[in-house]
């Protein structure tokens, strides 16, 4: 089957019911995409479907329809995607493992909120967990890379 991924097309030889997650990291070598819990409930393998945030332990490669994005292919080669510019100046990552799901939730958001209160970034980050805490940090870089989208 083939699969867009980060605006390449990649020729894959995978039983369709494989997870999209395996699909990116173990076939294609693209390991941003984090394993956490493989029933949706962390976050870690958030990548975007068509702009749209997905968990994608639980979409199957034959379901995919359309391009998907992974932290590898937020920014662009010459330029970091505000999300990720702000994850740095915020200095949100402790261990990291959460934040490349955190980012490409965050990146959704904003995509279809250009400015959210405290209470849409909390709810549209809810499903995406940190074991180090760093929410506060989290928080501010969405409302800085906001900031940062707008002008």
């Amino acid at each position: 089957m083939q699969l867009t991924v980060n605006g390449k097309t990649h020729e894959v030889d995978v039983e369709g019911d494989m997870p999209l997650l395996w699909v990116l990291r173990d076939e294609l070598g693209i390991t941003g995409v984090k394993y956490g819990c493989g029933i949706a409930a962390c976050g870690a393998c958030t990548v975007h479907i068509d702009g749209e945030a997905v968990r994608s332990c639980q979409v199957a490669a034959e379901d995919v329809e359309g391009a998907v994005t992974t932290i590898e292919g937020l920014g662009t080669p010459d330029a970091m995607h505000a999300v990720q510019a702000a994850w740095n100046a915020e200095q949100v990552a402790q261990c990291g493992y959460c934040q490349s799901g955190q980012m490409m939730q965050a990146a959704a958001l904003l995509a279809e909120n250009a400015s959210p209160s405290d209470d849409e970034i909390f709810e549209a980050m809810n499903g995406n967990l940190c074991r180090c805490g760093t929410y506060p940090r989290i928080k501010a870089a969405v409302k800085s890379a906001a900031k940062a989208m707008e002008g």
